[in-house]
């Protein structure tokens, strides 16, 4: 009889370790999901993208589990059509995005602002960046003169772009203020990305687990750049696409292949091997022989 996963949670990112360098999905991918999946494994999917923008690559899998929406903002179950769970950004985060767009316009006019809800994003500052994103990520979107324009509640991602110059001197502003309550993370050479404090890709997948009563040393997320460094420390094994950075690689647990070669079912089949259960079971066996 053939082993089963159901005590298995498996989380991907998307581009660069779903999909591949040109954002399709390697039919391999396709094939080691969907086989995972039949044997019982929970898989879904990890996006920075609006519910509906992540939908369609939800669709094009055979996921089985609600989907970590936002980079981790929210829980998104597209069976049901409802957010299972989401954490918002606060009023001092609130006020440093305002801030940034007023005080520093002289300074910062070049960094165009999104500030995300559930399924629609307002764009402040409008350039090729925010512009680009809108288009590739298919998103709902409406342009604004103010910050003042964006509704006050239900904030729960903001998005800086601009050039690498200008995203460098914002970075280095940020380490100079007092924290804003909120959490920060390079997502691109052009985008830094801001979420409520103690809010990542991490912390939605650990609350999935919990909901599914899944163990964490059985919860694996695979990723490729630093918007993932957060979930990867997180979960219990951590893999990377060959292609990221190397200071990703150093926290995995597994390395996989180049995402355009399908590195998603490289996790996969190393699962499905036994060889994950093996090496968890090894360390259990090692640390009871310390006492």
């Amino acid at each position: 009889m053939e082993k089963t996963f159901e005590n298995w949670l498996v989380v991907s990112d998307i581009d660069g370790t779903l999909n591949n360098k040109i954002r399709k999905l390697p039919r391999r991918n396709y094939e080691a999901i969907k086989k995972f999946t039949e044997l019982g494994g929970n898989f879904t999917l990890a996006s920075g993208r609006l519910q509906s923008s992540l939908e369609r690559n939800y669709n094009r899998i055979t996921p089985n589990q609600p989907a970590i929406i936002l980079n981790g903002a929210g829980i998104y179950d597209y069976n049901k059509k409802k957010m299972l769970w989401q954490n918002t950004i606060g009023s001092k985060g609130r006020e440093f995005v305002k801030y940034i767009s007023k005080e520093f316009d002289d300074i910062f006019k070049s960094v165009d602002i999104g500030v995300y809800f559930a399924d629609y994003v307002y764009i402040v500052k409008s350039g090729l960046f925010a512009k680009g994103t809108m288009y590739f990520d298919k998103a709902r979107h409406e342009y604004v003169k103010s910050i003042d324009d964006v509704p006050e509640e239900g904030w729960m991602k903001v998005i800086f772009w601009s050039n690498p110059a200008v995203i460098n001197k914002l970075e280095r502003l940020i380490k100079k203020m007092d924290n804003p309550d909120a959490n920060f993370m390079a997502s691109s050479l052009f985008s830094l990305e801001m979420l409520q404090k103690d809010t990542h890709k991490g912390v939605g997948i650990m609350k999935l687990a919990d909901m599914l009563g899944i163990e964490k040393s059985h919860v694996a997320a695979i990723g490729d750049y630093y918007n993932d460094w957060d979930m990867l420390k997180t979960v219990g094994l951590p893999a990377c696409a060959g292609q990221a950075p190397k200071s990703i690689h150093n926290i995995c647990k597994f390395e996989a292949c180049h995402c355009n070669k399908g590195c998603v079912a490289d996790l996969l089949e190393y699962i499905m091997s036994g060889k994950a259960d093996e090496a968890i079971q090894g360390l259990k066996d090692s640390n009871t022989s310390r006492f």
